[in-house]
């Protein structure tokens, strides 16, 4: 299994491409825009991406998913209590971005448990909401792919409509820490980081 972070558009949202390394068949991880350097990381590997998996919603994570998707004709799928972000910008607030206005559709809605497979591998979906609804953390090995739920050392903003702190704070201790500790967590923000160094330094986690 690899992973290419890409971080895309003004915000720096992280893309991540994850792939087997045997079918080069792949999904691709919230591309929330500079489609074209999404596009030509895919065509210099060689990857066939079968899914687009968007943790949740927002416009930051999802600008480039139409340029992605007329290339790959791969499915967009995401939670199907963030399907109402991607079909209105003002709710995904793409309208009052400098992307403009952002409006899609999903073609799989996905709920807790379910398996996206691609090559050898299986991502598991964990709902984590909190940032949003639907928002979703997708766990593929020994790595959790966390959108903005948790990043390293902080975690997502809950002041926006239908988020919720308590909701983001429950989601993290009992959905995403209870994983090893050597497991990697790549967020939809900066750096990543481990389930172990969250443990010990984040300030939310719970001790």
């Amino acid at each position: 299994m690899k992973v290419v972070r890409i971080p895309a558009g003004i915000y720096a949202a992280n893309c991540y491409l994850v792939y087997s390394e045997d079918s080069k068949e792949a999904i691709v991880i919230d591309p929330g825009g500079d489609e074209d350097d999404i596009l030509t990381q895919i065509k210099n590997i060689g990857l066939d991406v079968k899914y687009i998996v968007l943790t949740h919603g927002h416009g930051d994570h999802i600008a480039g998913v139409k340029g992605i998707k007329d290339y790959t004709n791969a499915p967009v799928a995401i939670h199907k209590d963030d399907e109402y972000l991607l079909k209105d910008g003002r709710s995904n607030f793409s309208s009052t971005m400098a992307m403009g206005t952002v409006e899609i559709s999903a073609d799989i809605l996905l709920d807790d448990g379910d398996e996206i497979s691609f090559g050898n591998l299986k991502g598991k979906v964990i709902h984590t909401p909190g940032h949003t609804p639907g928002g979703i953390s997708l766990k593929i090995d020994n790595q959790i792919f966390t959108g903005d739920t948790l990043f390293a050392g902080s975690i997502g903003r809950t002041d926006f409509p239908k988020s919720s702190y308590k909701d983001i704070i429950e989601s993290i201790n009992k959905r995403i820490i209870v994983y090893p500790d050597d497991i990697i967590v790549y967020p939809g923000h900066g750096p990543s980081s481990t389930i172990k160094n969250e443990k010990e330094s984040n300030p939310f986690i719970k001790r």
